[in-house]
């Protein structure tokens, strides 16, 4: 959710990645960096370029991020800084997304709905290889 007080902006920079559930409220996403799911950011919090903010994090008002930080926990501090792996990682989900907007927006047209699912209802396939990085790391 994106929201802020009428005199401050909420901003989300190009690239920007925000999970599912996650709070935004009068603060800056830096370019490429991605907000896990359910974190909150809060009022004039600043978030570097290519940073991350680990899942269930609180980042504190007025907060000034440099880029490449890992922030985690309640109050989120500054863990270490982000590899250029997960930098790879993180720019290569968001432009799953992007595309998978795109490919949802060309595929529009007026449909029934259906009783039930189909019994053979087919997976969706993605158009990158990524996986989920602890899938990744095991090998």
């Amino acid at each position: 959710m994106m929201h802020g007080y009428v005199d401050m902006d909420t901003v989300v920079e190009e690239d920007g990645h925000v999970g599912h559930g996650a709070i935004l409220h009068s603060c800056v996403v830096g370019r490429g960096t991605l907000v896990g799911m359910n974190a909150v950011v809060m009022d004039g919090a600043v978030l570097g370029p290519d940073s991350i903010v680990a899942a269930n994090s609180f980042v504190r008002a007025g907060f000034r991020g440099a880029p490449r930080q890992l922030l985690a926990g309640t109050p989120a501090v500054v863990r270490r800084e982000v590899t250029e792996e997960e930098v790879a990682w993180m720019a290569l989900n968001t432009r799953e997304y992007q595309e998978l907007a795109s490919r949802s927006h060309r595929g529009l047209r007026p449909a029934q709905p259906l009783a039930a699912a189909e019994a053979d209802r087919p997976r969706l396939r993605g158009t990158t290889e990524v996986v989920a990085i602890h899938a990744a790391a095991r090998g």
